[in-house]
């Protein structure tokens, strides 16, 4: 590109040429003015990006509300509270921590490959490259893991442990991982300062965090949920799997919608700035926010494609058209394509979510076979469907696509499958390995210690009667007629009331109880 500086000697050459009695101070307005406009438009564009930002981060909180309307959806009504209120404290618990110590230990910048020493308290910030937007959207990231877990143990698991083990993944656990792959200075990004070596020459890509997010949230719950066991009567006493149903669909549609709707700022807006050109000034599609819209498009297609393909599949496997398993196999397409949604075609989403599904629905088979219990299938969901997208980004990630999102690396690895070799594919299986590893050194033995010291697991009373009435003074809501009761005049029409009383477990009715 052609030099834009202005020069006041040369356009006072100009200007005396064409006649000016006073070139120089006219030459010196000029360039002053066309260096505000500069400073004007840099500002204009750090606002864009800081907005864009902003709002992604927003999208991203508002997947809280998906999950705490799946969640409830997804058990049993004499749970609602308790699962409800977990996801509030994920939340609130999580932007404690997070600001304490997570946010340092992911991006404290400068510091080692392995951990953040920087921006405790959020100390020194803003800084360059690290201001008050960037810290709300890595927050709303780390509790998304966070939300995760607290599926896979939902409806048998202790109040106290919930706070525990959600401190601990906020702010430790996950923020190590995100600085393995997400900061300039971890010791495996893509997007690793230009003095530093790249993993394989290549780093590992996982944009949006498949691996990050979906795989930590997934492998920690898989361990919580598997120290705890299975929920009382989900499988009979010969192994077979007893449907324990939650008690309302219509919360797991809104709650995948909200989801949904969310997750085009997790993946869109993991680009961070959207005022960036790609090539010639003036070129309406070669930009940031072309990229950006091609990746809300390929996390469409590969939700889609994996809701359709459930759709179908479980079909075959039961004979019923399953609301549920749409809204599963539909999350679980997003879980895959995070990983690759910036780096790749359309036409590789779809692929993506065709095998999420089967994916989903495999491991879903060896859960019942190992009588493993996930009340949202979040292990299966977001650990096994995570890890195929970890795998994806690396045989699908284009040439093109990749040192867009990636600059500064000409001639870096790109998808095996798109002639780029084998060596993004190996640093992402290498992204695999050490968050199995290190997710499992981490929370397995917290889960452990936990249940050795009896903090993990409630009591069986309290499982049977429901941890609502046990735990939270009353039920999320009971139903009565108001004619039988002699308070009302509208004929049989039903009320919703809480109820504040608690309910010792060991004196409520079996017909109370709900399986």
């Amino acid at each position: 590109m052609a030099d834009q500086t202005c020069s006041i000697s040369g356009l006072s050459a100009l200007l005396s040429i064409s006649g000016s009695s006073n070139a120089t101070g006219a030459a010196q307005y000029i360039c002053s003015q066309l260096k505000t406009a500069a400073l004007i438009t840099a500002d204009l564009t750090t606002a864009i990006d800081a907005t864009f930002l902003l709002f992604s981060a927003y999208l991203v909180f508002a997947m809280q509300l998906g999950f705490a309307m799946l969640c409830a959806g997804s058990v049993r009504s004499k749970n609602t509270l308790n699962i409800m209120l977990t996801n509030v404290l994920d939340a609130a618990a999580g932007a404690l921590f997070y600001y304490l110590f997570g946010f340092a230990f992911a991006f404290g910048s400068p510091s080692n490959g392995f951990i953040g020493r920087h921006f405790f308290a959020l100390k020194s910030v803003p800084s360059p490259g690290f201001d008050y937007p960037y810290f709300l959207f890595q927050w709303a990231f780390a509790i998304a893991a966070a939300g995760i877990t607290s599926g896979s143990i939902a409806e048998r698991t202790q109040f106290v442990s919930y706070l525990i083990y959600s401190s601990f993944l906020t702010g430790f656990v996950y923020p190590i991982v995100s600085h393995w792959f997400w900061s300039a200075d971890g010791w495996a990004a893509a997007n690793r300062n230009p003095n530093d070596s790249l993993l394989f020459g290549s780093g590992v890509i996982d944009f949006a965090g498949s691996g990050v997010v979906h795989m930590v949230g997934g492998i920690a719950g898989f361990w919580g949920a598997l120290i705890e066991g299975p929920r009382i009567g989900r499988f009979d006493h010969k192994g077979k799997p007893v449907a324990l149903r939650g008690h309302s669909a219509t919360l797991v549609v809104l709650g995948s919608f909200m989801l949904w709707f969310g997750w085009y700022g997790f993946n869109a807006g993991s680009f961070i700035t959207i005022a960036k050109s790609y090539g010639p000034l003036g070129s309406p599609i070669n930009g940031q926010w072309s990229a950006i819209g091609r990746t809300a498009v390929t996390t469409t297609l590969a939700g889609c494609t994996s809701a359709l393909t459930t759709l179908f599949g479980k079909r075959l496997q039961t004979g019923h058209w399953n609301v549920i398993d749409v809204c599963n196999g539909l999350l679980g397409g997003f879980a895959a394509i995070t990983a690759g949604c910036a780096v790749v075609e359309p036409w590789a989403a779809v692929i993506c979510g065709f095998v999420a599904a089967w994916v989903l629905i495999g491991f879903n088979r060896l859960a019942e076979r190992f009588q493993y219990d996930d009340p949202l299938e979040a292990a299966q969901l977001h650990g096994g469907c995570g890890s195929w997208g970890v795998l994806f980004a690396g045989l699908f990630a284009k040439k093109e696509f990749v040192e867009e999102a990636y600059p500064g690396r000409p001639g870096r690895p790109y998808g095996l499958f798109m002639g780029g070799g084998g060596r993004l594919l190996a640093a992402n299986v290498v992204q695999m390995l050490v968050i199995v590893g290190w997710v499992s050194a981490t929370m397995g033995p917290l889960f452990f210690f936990l249940h050795e010291m009896g903090l993990l697991r409630i009591s069986a009373e309290d499982e049977l009667a429901g941890l609502d009435v046990t735990n939270h003074g009353g039920a999320a809501y009971v139903y009565f007629d108001e004619d039988a009761s002699g308070g009302g005049s509208n004929g049989g029409g039903f009320m919703m009331k809480g109820v504040n009383s608690r309910v010792d477990p060991l004196l409520t009715p079996t017909s109370s109880i709900e399986v």
